[in-house]
This record gives C-alpha cells, sequence and structure tokens, in this order.
C-alpha cells in the first residue's frame, strides 16, 4: 500500500495489454499460493517469522523476486523494511516486522506479501483470527472482506474509481467502523507501486483527479477498517503502523485488472 499523498501531479497510468495481464496473472496466481501458506500457520504459538520463512521459501522455488524485503523507508535515514512479508497484529494496521512472538487465540494477523514473476508484480493481503476471537472482531474482519468483495463488483458497472471508493466508505461506515485513510491502495504492474493511488474513501483529491475504469487498468485494492478511529501511529521501528486507540483493525488485498469483460481478480488460485 502508498501513504496518501495530498500531491496531484499529472499521473501516467500505465494501462495493460491482455497479455501483459496474463503474465500478472501468474505473478498473481503466486502471491495468493504464499497467503494459501500462511493460512495453515495461522493457529495458536506459531510465529509470524515462521510465515515470512514460509513465503520467503515458496518464492524462492519460483525464482520470484520478493517486493517487500529492502523496500526503502519514506522517512529519510530509517531502515529498509526487513522481511518478506507485513504482518501485522491486532491493532497493527499495516507494515508489521514478523518476529518470534508466538500468536495466541484471540489474537488477529493481516499478512500482506507480494512478489516479481518474470518481470511482473502481484500484491495481496489477508487478515486471519488466530482460534476464536470476539464476535466485533470477527465482524470486523468480514466487514473489510466484503468491503474488498464489494469493490471488484462494483468496477463491473461503475464507470470511475470515486464511485467505487464512495460505495466502500458508506459501507465501512453503515457498520459501524472507520476507513483508516492514512493509506491507500495503488496501480501495479512491473512495479509494486504505479500511479494511480487508489482511495478506498472518497476525497476533494479524489474527485479532481479521478481515475476513470477502463480496460488494461491494474489496481490493488486494499481496504483497511479499524473498529475505533481511523487515525494511527508509527512505532519505534518506524514501520509498524497501529491505531491511535489501539483496537483491532483488519486488511484485504486483491490485485484487479479490468478487461473488456469486466474486472478479474488476478491474485486467486484458480481463474
Amino acid at each position: 500500500m502508498r501513504q496518501t499523498s495530498s500531491a496531484s501531479p499529472a499521473r501516467q497510468i500505465k494501462l495493460k495489454s491482455p497479455r501483459e495481464i496474463g503474465f500478472m496473472r501468474d505473478a498473481g496466481r503466486l502471491v495468493a499460493q504464499a497467503l494459501d501458506r500462511v493460512k495453515q500457520l495461522a493457529v495458536p504459538g506459531s510465529t509470524t517469522a515462521e510465515m515470512d520463512e514460509a513465503v520467503e521459501s515458496l518464492f524462492r522455488e519460483h525464482d520470484a523476486i520478493p517486493l517487500f524485503r529492502n523496500y526503502p523507508n519514506s522517512q529519510r535515514g530509517k531502515p529498509a523494511f526487513p522481511a518478506v512479508i507485513c504482518a501485522s497484529v491486532n491493532e497493527a494496521v499495516v507494515h508489521g516486522i514478523p518476529n518470534r512472538r508466538p500468536l495466541k487465540e484471540g489474537d488477529v494477523v493481516s499478512i500482506d506479501t507480494g512478489c516479481r514473476l518474470n518481470g511482473w508484480c502481484g500484491d495481496a493481503a489477508v487478515t486471519l483470527p488466530i482460534g476464536e476471537v470476539e464476535p466485533d472482531v470477527l465482524k470486523l474482519l468480514q466487514v473489510t472482506k466484503d468491503t474488498l468483495d464489494l469493490a471488484v463488483r462494483a468496477m463491473g458497472r461503475c464507470r470511475t474509481w470515486s464511485e467505487v471508493a464512495g460505495l466502500m466508505e458508506q459501507y465501512v461506515k453503515s457498520q459501524g467502523m472507520a476507513v483508516v485513510e492514512k493509506f491507500v491502495g495503488h496501480g501495479i504492474g512491473q512495479a509494486m507501486h504505479e500511479e494511480p493511488q487508489v482511495p478506498n474513501f472518497v476525497s476533494k483529491a479524489l474527485r479532481k483527479n479521478d481515475i476513470r475504469l477502463e480496460p488494461g487498468l491494474v489496481l490493488a485494492i486494499e481496504p483497511m477498517v479499524a473498529l475505533g478511529t481511523k487515525n494511527v501511529d508509527v512505532l519505534g521501528d518506524h514501520w509498524t503502523v497501529v491505531t491511535k486507540d489501539r483496537r483491532f483493525s483488519a486488511h484485504f488485498e486483491h490485485t484487479v485488472a479490468m478487461t473488456i469483460d469486466g474486472p478479474i481478480i488476478l491474485t486467486l488460485l484458480e481463474d
């Protein structure tokens, strides 16, 4: 995900050909396999470091390049990201660094990862419950996933991204939850972060520089939803982003391509 920027320079959105979208489908399928491996480890007593090692091993098997490791920090002079996955536990929204602390019953963990395969990128995320979680937390996960699903469906009938973002924001608020606005989705292709920014809410900047939903557009769509406040802090590791009120959050993401036949999710195990 990208940090929201108020700047709105002339954007160069790179539309992809059907052949290029096919290459991205290969990368997306591998990312989906990685998240499937992580799901098998999402049990009490496991660690996010073990999840990171499992994903790194899978990418190595397929000669894929991890997109997150050594990604530069937006804060000048601060350390680059050290891992293959982002592993954000409970109140952590995004950019959590994997560690050896055992996960416990009632935790949730958001796993975000991406790779470059044969020159093209895939990026996806999922939030997983560890054992039994509180009902409001389970609802949070469902609402966030439903928001992503809603966005993909809406892309098939809407003309611009602001229409989709408005539906996402409206749905989250109707469930008594908040859209985290500090971070947004992004275009993706041969680079992980391409134009445009893809917010999950409507702003003046989006209305001014709206995104036309046309064939060849490929977006990483990633709603981030909080049980309480939308406001966030960055921890002392200079990466982990947490909710300011320390209530739980969730994060789901798919890489989605617009085609003449409508939107296609590229980060699924099967077509």
